[in-house]
């Protein structure tokens, strides 16, 4: 008795080969067209696949070498210190990027451009909290001045390999390369209120590189060099371009950020902390320290006096606690970050307080924060980061000069 398999649906071995064949062929043209679509929404740039010597080559010139002077009126002997620096063109109308600490409360700054021309500076604007600064360099008489692309931090990715132009140690147009190493880095013991994440990197930064331009391989501005871990193995850091140019519009306008003046810093405590202290304490804000002639002063905030250490944290206890900002607590770190960058001058902040078991409310309206001593302080000192210290990439007077 035989058998139509057609008729019964199922099919045939030849009709069966063809259907696998097909299949086979609908698998190929998906594979090719994945690809495809991810090259859509991410294309590759031509620019990116340019070697190291034709990047430097294109971005050097645009790579100022920088030399200021300082004079200290209250010394009778060294007065006068010179310093070297590092900023990169980028704007051709002369503008210039560089760091705060190369160039703010500077006598007089010179610089020098890719082909040996030295001209006088002038500082636009600087901001010491960012560490960034503008300089105005005139036009040249003749042809335009090279610039350097700004990109984008946000798309950077750990990993990525990134190259340093600078003049480390008065060595002018040098290049390093490295990887970006971490993001989003805080130095350690800065203000909610003041927190700058930065490019983590093991590319070779030193000092005299402060200010010159963190290069992704497409030869595009991602970073400025900033600071350097002095007593590790190539642990550098550097300032998001996408921080910089987020204040580049006020350091131009206003030759400074403008920013509300809290007046207070501290640490958060969680419940885990609480239970630690075993003292009457409540979640929220810790007020470890009040600044001076601050509006949290004049208002009658209260800052710590006990200092104590706990897991390895140290704390200054016996302040207020804040509870609230704005009647948004404070019980997350991403919560008080958030109402610290909503804060503006000039707007009423309303903090609810935990003291001596009790709480109240404090008001107060904030006026603009001043450039305070801790300020220039933090841009020549160092601070402590998983026990070890982390350095500004500070100019310093060095015996090399340029040729």
């Amino acid at each position: 008795m035989s058998t139509d398999l057609r008729r019964s649906g199922l099919p045939t071995a030849t009709s069966t080969i063809t259907m696998v064949f097909l299949l086979f062929l609908s698998f190929l043209a998906s594979c090719a067209y994945v690809p495809a679509v991810v090259a859509a929404k991410h294309p590759k740039r031509a620019a990116c696949s340019a070697s190291i010597p034709e990047l430097f080559k294109r971005v050097s010139p645009s790579v100022v070498y920088i030399t200021a002077t300082t004079i200290n009126p209250y010394q009778l002997s060294e007065r006068v210190s010179h310093i070297v620096g590092t900023g990169f063109i980028y704007d051709p109308s002369g503008l210039i990027l560089t760091n705060s600490h190369v160039a703010f409360g500077r006598q007089s700054i010179m610089v020098t451009l890719d082909d040996g021309t030295s001209v006088s500076a002038q500082l636009v604007g600087a901001d010491p909290i960012f560490d960034v600064a503008v300089l105005r360099i005139p036009q040249p008489q003749r042809g335009t001045l090279l610039t350097a692309v700004l990109g984008d931090s946000d798309r950077v990715r750990i990993g990525e390999e990134v190259l340093a132009i600078g003049n480390p140690l008065g060595l002018d147009q040098s290049v390093t390369r490295g990887i970006v190493s971490a993001m989003n880095r805080i130095l350690p013991e800065t203000p909610f209120s003041l927190e700058e994440p930065l490019i983590q990197t093991d590319a070779p930064i030193n000092p005299g590189n402060s200010g010159g331009p963190l290069l992704n391989r497409c030869g595009e501005v991602i970073g400025i060099s900033t600071a350097i871990i002095a007593d590790a193995a190539n642990i550098s850091f550097a300032i998001p371009v996408n921080l910089a140019k987020a204040v580049l519009p006020s350091l131009l306008a206003h030759g400074r950020v403008i920013r509300p003046w809290i007046g207070f810093h501290g640490q958060l405590i969680d419940g885990e902390l609480l239970n630690l202290f075993r003292i009457p304490l409540a979640e929220g804000l810790l007020v470890e320290a009040v600044e001076p002639d601050s509006p949290a002063e004049h208002a009658g905030l209260r800052g710590g006096q006990i200092e104590v250490a706990i897991a390895e944290r140290d704390f200054l206890i016996g302040g207020d606690i804040v509870l609230s900002i704005n009647d948004i607590r404070l019980d997350m770190p991403e919560k008080l970050n958030n109402v610290m960058r909503a804060l503006q001058v000039g707007s009423t902040v309303t903090l609810k307080v935990f003291r001596d078991g009790e709480e109240l409310e404090i008001q107060y309206v904030l006026p603009e924060r001043p450039i305070l001593p801790a300020d220039i302080a933090r841009q020549r000192s160092s601070s402590m980061l998983a026990g070890r210290i982390i350095q500004r990439v500070a100019p310093r007077d060095w015996p090399m000069r340029r040729r």
